[in-house]
This record gives structure tokens, C-alpha cells and sequence, in this order.
């Protein structure tokens, strides 16, 4: 009889285990009992894609021309556009932090995306006003004025930084929350749930792609040739569609509810570890021995115990002087934290290490002197007068993503998961794998390896257009620009596996009331790395300058050695590949635990202490 009462204990302790986490509380949720939410999943991504699509359009289709636009409307110099752009989308990158903290904390990514929305359809409006109105830009620069230009007066000047204004508080909300926003709308509990995830986040970079490539060249195009007040009023009519598809859809969404600030229960754990340093833990007490509350109307999914970062456990012993809430909560959150918050505490701090070798990959991915390589290349196409502009290259780049997004939705992922049931199936089990395609991880990995090759290509590339155009004796090489499209294929193949990867990474390892933050984490990588890759330019530059073999970087290309910086970037995405794969193997994906029985064991554990 003891036997049985055993096994059914064991049996109920499985039962326990196993249940899937609880989905996100219903927006409208007042009383006890959740209201069983309509995920629409693929029937509202036509409004949310579609409401991407024509905010990059917009967004992109402005920015990616503004320098010009400076230099030529609003008189600027090179150098106080540059400077200006520079801090415009430092800025823009540092917002996503802010709008990702304000979404998660007080209005959620509903509220969020809505206002962002129509706060850079207000700034891009704002711009094209700039274009359209004399009175809001300089006097054109003549020709008989001898290079001698009027600027912009501090109206004029005040005016455009409004609409750079509004468009950083647009971008601070729409970047970190569109993504996690569209990814809500999939239940993560079903097995068709988890797919519809993982294909959004591949369509969702791939729209991105598309609506660069038709900014790029359709759009810059007319800013260029035809009008500047059409070509930014192009945009702006954009971002208008972008915000009528996503209220139009509002009645099919899921809008998760904020839970407060995310961010203080990361503070208290670390603060409360601090205090506690002096307290003595078991060897092996595997979390068993320490106070474990999740709250039951949270979205994050319970956590197993993990052994990582093992000095914030003490954040969760229950001392003499802590006080519990009848209904199992510390009464003092800055004195004694569950062990619920502590894993994910140690979420955040896993992830970063990976976080961080997305400075480096940008660099390798995104070399912006091939553009230079093509202005001093033959760029016309074989047997044609058509010049192909030095800026279009990265085109390339972004077919080669295009092409390889829908290339590995629909064949590679559903290729490796009927590998993946037809082992399951010779194991006996009957579940079929959800899964597909590389993890996370490997799609990270996959793209930093690809930046090394890529830089050695480009060294290659580089000495063959150089030992080319001294032969000529002139300042354009007589080699094709068209030999700089295999590196910018790679830079656009790697970006398919590490952008896509982050992105998907991020997502799903924060925890799940921080995914706005994650959404974040992207961009702001981005952002550290154009500061390393001008000071890595800087710092090279400064340094070669007045060495015996000559300056790595001048203006003339042809008097330089490019080819010996493209060395120097090989070396440190081969460096990043290696602290990648220490980062690889160290890292344990959220909810894996140290192993099953412990899981088992915390589970008893909190039942005997919710009972009690």
C-alpha cells in the first residue's frame, strides 16, 4: 500500500510538472477567473506585417536620403550633417530603452505602438513640410555665389528638430515593441503557436528587407530626380497606411497587460543578494531549501532551479526577520525575493554575454567602405552607359537576405523537422517535434562565422581593384564594381542567420514580462557598435597616418591599404567567433534547469508550502 501512495504521488508530481505555463492574462481581466483568450495568430499578421511594411517604408525612405538632403536643401556641410545624423540615430537607438521600459511598465505594447505611430507620422509630416514651404529652409545655393551659402536660421533650424523629435519618440516605441507585439498574437502553448513564431520572426525581417530595397531605389530616386517635397511626401503617405492598418485590426489583437516595472524586481534581487552575502548556503541545496513564490497571475512561466550565479540564491533565503503575505508573498520585496525572480535575474545576466558579440558582428557585417571601393570602380553594366550608383551596392546585400528568408521558412525548417519526427518516430515517441532549423544559438553563430569569410573575401577584392587601378595610373579602377557583390552577399546571408537569431533569442529567453526590453536589446546593440566601428576607424587612422607603410585609410583609396584593415576586422570577427562559442557553451536556455528531478523536486516543494 506504501508502494502506491508512491507512485501516485509521483504520478500527481509529473502531472504538476508538465503543465504547460499559463498564457497571458486577458486585457480586460477585472475579476479571479481568466477569460480564455482568442489568439488570432495568422489572421491578424496582415495588419500588423502590413502596418510594419509601410512604417519602414516611411521611415526608411526619409532617413535613408537625409544626408543628402541636408547638404543640398538645408546648406549643411558634410561634417555638420554627419554630426547631426550621428547623434539623430544614437538617439533614436537609446530611445528604444526608454519606450521599451514605459511599455512594459505603465501601457503595454497596444498603447505604445499606437502612439509611437502616430508620432512619427506627425515628424515625418513635419520634414516634408520642411521641403514643401520655402519659408522653412534656406535660399537654394547658386552657382555665382562661389561656393558661399546661407544655412538654415534658428527658426528653420528649430522647426526640422521637431520632426527629428517626433520621430525618435516613434522609434523608441515602435522598434522594441512590433516585434514582441506581433509574437503575442501566436499561442505559445500549441504546437502550430510555437511555428507561427518562429515564421513571424523570419517574415518580419524579410518585410523589413523589402521595404529597405524599394526605399533605397524607388524612393530615393524620386527624392533625388524628381522632387524633394513628392519624394519625402512619399513617406509620409506611407507611415499614414502604416497607421490605418493598425487600428483597423485592433478588434483582433492580444493586448497583454503591463505588470509594473520589470526592472525592480531585477534591482531587489541583486540588492537583497548584497545584504544576505554573509549567509552560509548548502553545497547542494539545489534551490530545495529556499523561499519559492511566483505570483499566480503572472505571465512569465515558472522557472527550475539553475545553478548559474549561484551568489544571487542567497537573495532567497528566509531568515527570522522576513515576513510572508497570507497569500505567500514576501511582505518586504527589498528584504526577501522568491527564487522565481532570482532565475529570472539570471535570465538578464545570461543573455548578455551573447548580447555583446553583436558589437562586433555588426562591424564585420556592415562595412561601409565598400561604397567607397565602388566609387573608385568600374560601375557600369557590360555593354550599357548605365552607371549604377556607388550607394546601390548594398542591394546586394539585402537580395541575398530576401532571397534566403523564404528559401529556409518553407524548405529548410520543414525539411529538418521531418528529420527530427522520423528520429522521435524510431524512438517510439509519439509527439512530433514543433521545431525546425537551427536554434537560436547556431543562427547567431552561423552569422559570425560568415563575417570572418566575408572580411577575408573582401581583403582579396580589395588588392585586386588596388594592384588594378595603379596599373591604370588613374583613380578608378578598370575592375568591375560587380566584384564586390560576393562579400556583400555574405554581409546579407549573415545578417539572415545572427540579425534574425538575436531577435528570436532575445524574444524568448528575457522573461516573458520584459520582451519589450528584449526588443530593444537589438538596437542598442547596433548603436554600441557604429561608436566602436568610428572608433576602431579613428584609432587606425590616427595610428597608420604617420607609420612607414602609410596611411591604411586616406581619401584615395588607391594610396592607402584597405585590404590590411580588412585583415584587422577578419581577426576580430575570428576573436568574436571564439568568445561566441565559450558564451555557446556556458549558456542554458531558459526553463532547462539543472535537470528534471530537481524541477520535480522545487514543484513538491512549493505545493507543500502553498497547502500549509
Amino acid at each position: 500500500m506504501e508502494k502506491n501512495v508512491q507512485e501516485k504521488t509521483t504520478n500527481e508530481i509529473e502531472s504538476a510538472v508538465k503543465t504547460p505555463p499559463r498564457p497571458p492574462p486577458a486585457p480586460n481581466d477585472d475579476g479571479d477567473d481568466e477569460p480564455e483568450i482568442n489568439y488570432r495568430g495568422i489572421k491578424s499578421m496582415p495588419f500588423i506585417i502590413g502596418n510594419e511594411t509601410f512604417e519602414k517604408l516611411g521611415a526608411i525612405g526619409t532617413l535613408s536620403n537625409l544626408q543628402v538632403y541636408l547638404t543640398t536643401v538645408f546648406n549643411m556641410s558634410r561634417i555638420s550633417a554627419t554630426m547631426l545624423l550621428n547623434v539623430f540615430n544614437g538617439t533614436t537607438n537609446i530611445a528604444t530603452l526608454v519606450g521599451a521600459y514605459l511599455s512594459d511598465t505603465y501601457f503595454g505594447r497596444y498603447k505604445t505602438l499606437g502612439f509611437a505611430s502616430v508620432a512619427s507620422l506627425f515628424g515625418l509630416l513635419v520634414v516634408n513640410l520642411t521641403a514643401v514651404f520655402k519659408n522653412l529652409h534656406p535660399a537654394k545655393c547658386l552657382p555665382e555665389n562661389n561656393g558661399h551659402c546661407v544655412g538654415p536660421d534658428a527658426g528653420q533650424t528649430a522647426f526640422l528638430l521637431l520632426g527629428f523629435g517626433l520621430l525618435i519618440i516613434g522609434a523608441g516605441g515602435i522598434r522594441p515593441c512590433n516585434l514582441a507585439f506581433g509574437a503575442d498574437q501566436f499561442n505559445p502553448n500549441t504546437e502550430s503557436g510555437k511555428r507561427g513564431i518562429d515564421s513571424f520572426f523570419n517574415w518580419y525581417y524579410f518585410t523589413v528587407t523589402f521595404a529597405e530595397i524599394v526605399s533605397v531605389t524607388v524612393v530615393v530616386y524620386v527624392q533625388s530626380n524628381v522632387s524633394w517635397s513628392i519624394g519625402l511626401g512619399i513617406p509620409t503617405i506611407f507611415m499614414f497606411f502604416s497607421c490605418l492598418l493598425f487600428f483597423v485590426g485592433s478588434r483582433m489583437y492580444v493586448k497583454v497587460k503591463p505588470e509594473g516595472s520589470p526592472m525592480s524586481s531585477l534591482c531587489q534581487v541583486v540588492v537583497v543578494a548584497v545584504k544576505k552575502r554573509r549567509l552560509v548556503l548548502d553545497g547542494d541545496h539545489h534551490g530545495l531549501e529556499l523561499f519559492n513564490y511566483a505570483p499566480p497571475k503572472s505571465i512569465n512561466s515558472r522557472l527550475p532551479y539553475t545553478d548559474q550565479f549561484r551568489f544571487l540564491d542567497k537573495a532567497a533565503i528566509r531568515t527570522s526577520e522576513d515576513r510572508v503575505n497570507p497569500d505567500g508573498s514576501p511582505a518586504n520585496p527589498w528584504s526577501l525575493c522568491s527564487m522565481q525572480h532570482v532565475e529570472e535575474t539570471k535570465c538578464v545576466l545570461r543573455v548578455i554575454p551573447v548580447a555583446l558579440t553583436a558589437i562586433l558582428y555588426h562591424i564585420g557585417a556592415q562595412q561601409q567602405y565598400v561604397v567607397f571601393q565602388a566609387l573608385q570602380s568600374d560601375r557600369y553594366l557590360p555593354n550599357t552607359n548605365f552607371q549604377i550608383p556607388a550607394a546601390s551596392y548594398v542591394i546586394f546585400a539585402m537580395l541575398s537576405l530576401s532571397l534566403w528568408v523564404p528559401f529556409y521558412d518553407r524548405l529548410v525548417i520543414p525539411f529538418m523537422r521531418r528529420i527530427k519526427n522520423k528520429k522521435r518516430t524510431r524512438a517510439g515517441e509519439k509527439r512530433e517535434s514543433s521545431g525546425g532549423g537551427f536554434t537560436a544559438l547556431s543562427r547567431i553563430g552561423i552569422g559570425i562565422f560568415i563575417t570572418v569569410i566575408e572580411s577575408i573575401i573582401g581583403v582579396f577584392v580589395e588588392q585586386r581593384r588596388r594592384s588594378s587601378a595603379l596599373r591604370a595610373g588613374g583613380p578608378t579602377s578598370p575592375m568591375s564594381a560587380m566584384w564586390l557583390v560576393p562579400q556583400l552577399a555574405l554581409g546579407g546571408l549573415a545578417e539572415a542567420f545572427n540579425a534574425i537569431g538575436q531577435i528570436e533569442f532575445y524574444y524568448k529567453e528575457f522573461p516573458e514580462n520584459m520582451r519589450s526590453i528584449a526588443g530593444s536589446f537589438f538596437f542598442c546593440g547596433n548603436a554600441v557598435s557604429s561608436y566602436v566601428y568610428s572608433f576602431l576607424i579613428s584609432i587606425v587612422h590616427t595610428m597608420t597616418e604617420k607609420s612607414g607603410t602609410g596611411n591604411w585609410l586616406p581619401e584615395d583609396l588607391n594610396k592607402g591599404r584597405l585590404d590590411n584593415f580588412y585583415y584587422l576586422v577578419a581577426a576580430l570577427c575570428a576573436f568574436n567567433f571564439g568568445f561566441f562559442l565559450l558564451c555557446a557553451s556556458w549558456y542554458r536556455y531558459k526553463g532547462s534547469g539543472e535537470s528534471g528531478s530537481v524541477e520535480m523536486e522545487m514543484e513538491v516543494k512549493k505545493l507543500d508550502q502553498h497547502s500549509a
